[in-house]
Protein backbone atom coordinates (compact mmCIF):
# COMPACT_ATOMS: atom_id res chain seq x y z
CA UNK A 1 0.00 0.00 0.00
CA UNK A 2 1.26 3.35 -1.12
CA UNK A 3 1.31 6.42 1.23
CA UNK A 4 -1.74 8.70 1.15
CA UNK A 5 -0.87 11.94 -1.34
CA UNK A 6 -0.82 15.31 0.84
CA UNK A 7 -3.16 18.07 -0.42
CA UNK A 8 -1.32 21.09 -2.00
CA UNK A 9 -1.91 23.60 0.47
CA UNK A 10 -0.97 27.34 -0.04
CA UNK A 11 -0.61 29.28 3.93
CA UNK A 12 0.76 32.75 4.73
CA UNK A 13 4.53 32.49 5.86
CA UNK A 14 7.34 34.45 7.22
CA UNK A 15 9.00 34.64 3.23
CA UNK A 16 5.30 35.07 1.75
CA UNK A 17 3.01 32.16 0.64
CA UNK A 18 4.42 28.69 1.45
CA UNK A 19 3.04 26.61 -1.03
CA UNK A 20 3.22 22.70 -1.00
CA UNK A 21 3.31 22.11 -4.94
CA UNK A 22 6.88 24.61 -4.70
CA UNK A 23 8.54 21.51 -3.24
CA UNK A 24 8.18 19.06 -5.27
CA UNK A 25 11.55 16.76 -5.40
CA UNK A 26 12.46 17.75 -2.14
CA UNK A 27 10.90 16.46 1.54
CA UNK A 28 8.63 18.44 3.43
CA UNK A 29 9.10 18.19 7.02
CA UNK A 30 5.75 20.20 8.64
CA UNK A 31 5.64 20.28 12.33
CA UNK A 32 2.62 21.99 14.47
CA UNK A 33 3.00 23.60 17.55
CA UNK A 34 0.77 25.26 19.90
CA UNK A 35 2.14 28.80 20.48
CA UNK A 36 5.15 31.00 19.75
CA UNK A 37 7.46 32.05 22.71
CA UNK A 38 6.47 29.53 24.90
CA UNK A 39 8.97 27.22 26.75
CA UNK A 40 8.12 23.70 24.70
CA UNK A 41 7.78 25.62 21.39
CA UNK A 42 10.97 27.39 21.78
CA UNK A 43 12.67 24.33 22.46
CA UNK A 44 11.37 22.52 19.59
CA UNK A 45 12.17 25.36 17.40
CA UNK A 46 15.75 25.64 18.45
CA UNK A 47 16.53 21.65 18.37
CA UNK A 48 15.01 22.17 14.36
CA UNK A 49 17.29 25.29 14.52
CA UNK A 50 20.33 23.67 15.27
CA UNK A 51 19.68 20.60 13.35
CA UNK A 52 18.43 22.80 10.28
CA UNK A 53 21.84 22.29 8.47
CA UNK A 54 21.42 19.02 8.57
CA UNK A 55 17.96 18.83 7.19
CA UNK A 56 19.03 20.24 4.19
CA UNK A 57 22.21 18.25 3.27
CA UNK A 58 19.36 15.50 3.45
CA UNK A 59 17.42 17.20 0.80
CA UNK A 60 14.51 18.49 3.32
CA UNK A 61 12.33 21.64 3.94
CA UNK A 62 11.74 22.36 7.38
CA UNK A 63 8.56 24.58 8.44
CA UNK A 64 6.47 25.22 11.66
CA UNK A 65 2.77 26.04 11.58
CA UNK A 66 0.46 27.33 14.40
CA UNK A 67 -2.19 29.77 14.79
CA UNK A 68 -0.08 32.77 15.55
CA UNK A 69 0.06 35.60 13.54
CA UNK A 70 2.67 36.68 11.01
CA UNK A 71 3.88 39.93 12.91
CA UNK A 72 4.30 37.14 15.93
CA UNK A 73 6.07 34.44 13.92
CA UNK A 74 8.51 37.29 12.46
CA UNK A 75 9.42 37.93 16.55
CA UNK A 76 9.90 34.38 17.19
CA UNK A 77 12.25 33.57 14.41
CA UNK A 78 14.33 36.95 14.69
CA UNK A 79 14.23 36.23 18.20
CA UNK A 80 15.78 32.64 17.83
CA UNK A 81 17.37 33.08 14.57
CA UNK A 82 15.32 30.44 12.43
CA UNK A 83 16.85 29.15 9.41
CA UNK A 84 13.25 28.36 8.35
CA UNK A 85 9.85 29.18 7.61
CA UNK A 86 7.27 29.61 10.26
CA UNK A 87 3.60 29.48 8.68
CA UNK A 88 0.43 31.06 9.42
CA UNK A 89 -2.50 29.26 9.93
CA UNK A 90 -4.73 31.68 11.71
CA UNK A 91 -7.82 29.92 9.77
CA UNK A 92 -6.67 26.56 11.08
CA UNK A 93 -7.21 25.35 7.44
CA UNK A 94 -4.08 23.91 7.50
CA UNK A 95 -4.53 22.49 11.13
CA UNK A 96 -7.65 20.67 9.67
CA UNK A 97 -6.16 19.29 7.01
CA UNK A 98 -3.67 17.70 8.85
CA UNK A 99 -6.54 16.76 11.85
CA UNK A 100 -4.04 18.25 15.00
CA UNK A 101 -6.58 20.42 16.34
CA UNK A 102 -7.69 18.85 19.72
CA UNK A 103 -9.06 19.43 23.53
CA UNK A 104 -6.59 19.94 25.94
CA UNK A 105 -6.70 20.74 29.63
CA UNK A 106 -5.18 23.83 30.90
CA UNK A 107 -5.01 25.06 34.63
CA UNK A 108 -8.39 22.73 34.76
CA UNK A 109 -10.06 23.83 31.80
CA UNK A 110 -10.53 22.35 28.59
CA UNK A 111 -9.10 24.76 25.80
CA UNK A 112 -8.88 23.76 21.82
CA UNK A 113 -5.08 24.17 20.69
CA UNK A 114 -2.94 22.74 18.49
CA UNK A 115 -1.41 19.26 19.38
CA UNK A 116 2.22 19.32 18.84
CA UNK A 117 2.76 16.80 15.74
CA UNK A 118 5.29 16.44 12.90
CA UNK A 119 4.59 15.40 9.29
CA UNK A 120 7.41 14.00 7.09
CA UNK A 121 5.97 14.54 2.91
CA UNK A 122 8.24 12.84 0.63
CA UNK A 123 9.30 14.43 -2.65
CA UNK A 124 5.91 13.20 -4.46
CA UNK A 125 3.74 14.59 -2.04
CA UNK A 126 2.80 11.46 -0.19
CA UNK A 127 2.12 11.50 3.76
CA UNK A 128 5.85 9.26 4.51
CA UNK A 129 5.29 9.30 8.40
CA UNK A 130 3.57 11.38 11.30
CA UNK A 131 4.57 12.06 14.99
CA UNK A 132 1.27 12.83 17.48
CA UNK A 133 1.47 14.26 20.59
CA UNK A 134 5.23 14.69 20.52
CA UNK A 135 6.66 15.20 23.33
CA UNK A 136 10.01 17.60 22.65
CA UNK A 137 13.22 15.86 24.17
CA UNK A 138 14.90 13.82 21.29
CA UNK A 139 11.91 14.34 18.44
CA UNK A 140 14.07 16.50 16.61
CA UNK A 141 16.64 14.09 16.19
CA UNK A 142 14.21 10.96 15.26
CA UNK A 143 12.47 13.37 12.79
CA UNK A 144 16.26 13.87 10.92
CA UNK A 145 17.05 10.42 11.48
CA UNK A 146 14.29 8.77 9.57
CA UNK A 147 14.55 11.67 7.36
CA UNK A 148 18.07 10.46 6.39
CA UNK A 149 16.64 7.23 5.76
CA UNK A 150 14.51 7.96 2.99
Amino acid sequence: MSAPKVADFAVPSTAGTFRLADHKGRTVVLYFYPKDSTPGCTTEGAAFRDAHAKFVKANAVVAGASRDSLKSHASFKAKLGFPFELLSDADEALCRQFDVIRDKKMYGRTVRGIERSTFVIDGKGRLAREWRGVKVPGHVDEVLAFVQSM
